[in-house]
């Protein structure tokens, strides 16, 4: 079961170059790099604005770092926690392009926090989820002092990041440290997210640097697990999005069934760029989702 991958939406086996088509979005969007630079920018200004701690280490490794963003007016005992782990197919992208996700949040009385990952090929993507569990143990032990409330965390991820937020929703986190309660992670919403990643081995343009192999691809798809024993998914993608990120969505919905998953929407209007985009939108039904299980956890 762990090898099987998408099919095409009239049943068909999913070819490389349909992979290729559909995964690419660079591509797909004409105004990708815009999109990119743009984030750069607002990022940029977030953290001029936003008294945050910048580079905190939650690990040995040059990557292993994170920033953190508190709550703005809120009791720093009582603030909940927003864990945002970042896409670009774990091979690009960088947590200070995504510090524009933290502003909407703070001002509601959320504690943000950003990490990094090292990106493909120089990590794998099973490394990745091992240091996103270790970046996770980091936050709920030292929320506190950061001005969050550890008992309520909720992960939220973009693409690659949604993937990453599925799996710490399900992982054991007894066998990550005897210290952490199984029920770390209160929630996760997923924007884009991959669930399913054996096509992404059948992917050219992905695959040199993912370097997936048949064990790793089983054991790191989500659609392909237990459903969590705690928390809940909410699950979003953009209704301009590639009909393979609708398809890897409505598998791990139909997988984990609708008490894990009770959200798996399409929302209009919106690509791979602006779906995240939309998340630090306060007027977004997207950011509402999110506020919804933030403001969900005991």
């Amino acid at each position: 079961m762990g090898r099987m991958r998408l099919a095409t939406p009239d049943g068909l086996p999913a070819t490389p170059g349909w992979l290729d088509a559909q995964y690419n979005n660079r591509a797909r969007v004409p105004e990708a790099q815009r999109h990119l630079a743009d984030w750069v920018e607002r990022s940029a200004a977030a953290r001029a604005a936003l008294r945050g701690e910048m580079d905190l280490r939650y690990g040995a490794g040059p990557d292993e770092v994170l920033d953190v963003y508190p709550a703005v007016g809120a009791d720093a005992s009582l603030a909940p926690v927003l864990f945002f782990i970042h896409g670009g197919w774990w091979r690009s992208l960088d947590k200070s392009d995504h510090s524009f996700v933290a502003p909407p949040f703070c001002a509601a009385g959320t504690c943000v926090v950003v990490p990094n990952y090292t990106l493909c090929p120089a990590g794998t993507v099973p490394g990745i989820e091992r240091q996103m569990r270790e970046a996770l143990a980091w936050t709920w032990r030292h929320a506190a002092r950061l001005g969050g409330d550890p008992s309520r965390i909720v992960v939220a991820g973009h693409s690659a990041g949604g993937h990453l937020a599925a799996m710490l929703l399900r992982a054991d986190w007894s066998a990550t440290a005897a210290d952490l309660p199984a029920d770390l992670v209160k929630g996760a919403l997923a924007v884009s997210g991959l669930f399913e990643l054996e096509s992404l081995r059948c992917t050219p343009f992905l695959q040199p640097s993912l370097q997936l192999t048949l064990l790793d691809a089983a054991a790191m798809s989500p659609a392909w697990l237990p459903a969590p024993r705690h928390g809940r998914l909410f699950c979003a993608v953009g209704g301009d999005e590639s009909e393979a990120f609708h398809l890897q969505q409505a598998l791990v919905a139909g997988r984990w069934g609708r008490v894990a998953v009770p959200v798996a929407e399409s929302l209009p209007g919106l690509n791979h760029f602006t779906a995240i985009e939309a998340l630090a939108d306060p007027a977004s039904r997207l950011h509402a989702l999110a506020r919804q299980l933030l403001e969900d956890t005991p």
